[in-house]
């Protein structure tokens, strides 16, 4: 079996865990960088052990010795770098969210289509242990039928500002930015059912609050405080056409006492907690309990969630197979965030 020769685009912070993840798999080579910052793409190239750094996209697009590009730019930009590695015969994995409308995701979707190849979008928590555990514990009768889910992802202050408070780079705040993967998450442990209503609000009543000392936070590279056109914060109602709800809600800043993050399934037959921890909750001699399984990771744990994605993402362009997180999820996902924000704007449900 050949190796999947890779570069990947955009070098801010994420990238970091996709050069390690890439370089860990022996079926993949890290053959190129590209940036807008030839700066920022040398200093990865130097530091990944990297020999070719792209001057522009169409340069990386036209290259026959690259075979897949991992997409870590800011949001506005995954639809078109996606298509255009498409037309250029390369596959695709594009970090969340797919895209910033519904359109431009389904424009995604027919470029997969059209040139037959293989993308696969950044849920990344589709491939943390505790999921996988979890979902063969749905996929085995466990829970039974899940009807309902919550999840929360609430930061008291963390606004990382720069593109991510940028709505016209980023699309919007906490929402596509945390929620996308909670609401993910949920979704595919529920089975995908196909949405029918959605409820959401939005909130914009804090800021960024710069003006907050003692507490650190994750910052952008080009964090400035005065700059700040996104949410604070959002929460949703998301009902099914198979009877099921999701309930949730994220923040960036909020009066807190703490960060939080909870991710719950509940079924006929059982429930379940992802997050913090997995737990499965069940019922067995007229007697409630609770069951702790053993493993590594009991919560998200990103580098090994993340090599675990890119290994899958290899493994699908070299044998042909499905990704786990396809192109129609990444659609799907999309519909709902903009959804939720439509609910918002307009201050009624929306149908589909």
């Amino acid at each position: 079996m050949k190796q999947l020769r890779v570069c990947v685009i955009g070098a801010g912070s994420i990238s970091d865990l996709h050069f390690q993840a890439y370089r860990n798999n022996p079926d993949a080579v890290l053959s190129g960088v590209f940036d807008y910052s030839r700066e920022r793409a040398e200093e990865k190239a130097q530091k990944y052990g990297i020999d070719h750094v792209y001057n522009s996209l169409e340069e990386v697009f036209n290259d026959s010795d690259v075979d897949a590009v991992s997409i870590c730019t800011w949001n506005d930009t995954h639809a078109e770098i996606s298509i255009g590695a498409l037309k250029g015969g390369k596959h695709v994995l594009v970090e969340k969210p797919l895209s910033m409308t519904v359109a431009e995701a389904v424009k995604v979707e027919e470029a997969v289509r059209k040139y037959n190849k293989t993308l696969q979008v950044g849920f990344v928590r589709r491939f943390a242990t505790n999921t996988k555990v979890l979902k063969s514990f749905i996929d085995s009768g466990k829970l039974g039928e899940v009807y309902y889910a919550k999840a929360s992802c609430l930061r008291r202050l963390g606004n990382p500002g720069g593109w991510f408070a940028d709505k016209e780079r980023s699309g919007g705040g906490p929402l596509i930015d945390l929620g996308v993967h909670i609401i993910d998450i949920c979704w595919y442990l529920m089975g995908r059912p196909k949405v029918k209503t959605i409820s959401g609000n939005t909130y914009r009543q804090l800021g960024n609050r710069g003006n907050v000392e003692n507490l650190r936070f994750y910052k952008a590279a080009d964090y400035d405080k005065g700059k700040n056109t996104v949410e604070d914060a959002a929460n949703a109602l998301i009902t099914f056409e198979n009877g099921a709800s999701l309930l949730v809600d994220v923040s960036f800043t909020l009066h807190a006492k703490r960060d939080e993050i909870q991710v719950k399934l509940f079924g006929t037959k059982g429930g379940a907690e992802l997050e913090p921890e997995l737990v499965l909750i069940s019922e067995e001699n007229d007697t409630i309990i609770n069951i702790h399984p053993q493993i590594d990771h009991l919560s998200f744990d990103f580098t090994n969630a993340f090599q675990n994605e890119i290994d899958s993402f290899v493994t699908c362009c070299l044998t042909g197979t499905k990704p786990l997180a396809p192109v129609e999820d990444g659609v799907e996902i999309m519909k709902i965030l903009a959804g939720i924000y439509e609910a918002s704007e307009k201050k009624c449900e929306v149908t589909f």
